[in-house]
């Protein structure tokens, strides 16, 4: 099983800055793709950003340039770096990657403890 483990959430004034990080650990014989989706609440989860091993990234179109992916494959982890932030960012943010436990088992989704990132002045 993979484990992810989200860190970096936190309430900021609106034009403010955050970094989430996400760690994974357990049985991984590969990751293929990390990101993040969120959900305010009221509404549906929703991506957020996305990236491959080789990393290609894919944002949705409200990041509009603000959030930066990334990742340390060499760590497994994975960041979002949220620039400009607007008080409709406010929501609960999780992790996801789609892994391979074992390399001999399916690619499978996993999910993290989300994190609550508010931004409100």
């Amino acid at each position: 099983q993979v484990q992810l483990v989200a860190s970096g959430g936190g309430s900021v004034q609106p034009g403010g800055s955050l970094r989430l990080s996400c760690a994974a650990s357990g049985s991984i014989a590969s990751i293929e793709i990390m990101g993040w989706y969120r959900q305010a609440p009221g509404r549906q989860a929703e991506l957020v950003a996305l990236i491959t091993s080789g990393s290609r990234t894919h944002y949705a179109d409200f990041v509009q340039g603000r959030f930066t992916i990334s990742r340390d494959n060499a760590k497994n982890t994975v960041y979002l770096q949220m620039n400009s932030l607007k008080p409709e960012d406010t929501a609960v943010y999780y992790c996801y990657c789609n892994a391979r436990p074992t390399f001999y088992t399916a690619r499978r989704d996993y999910w993290g403890q989300g994190t609550q990132v508010t931004v409100s002045s």
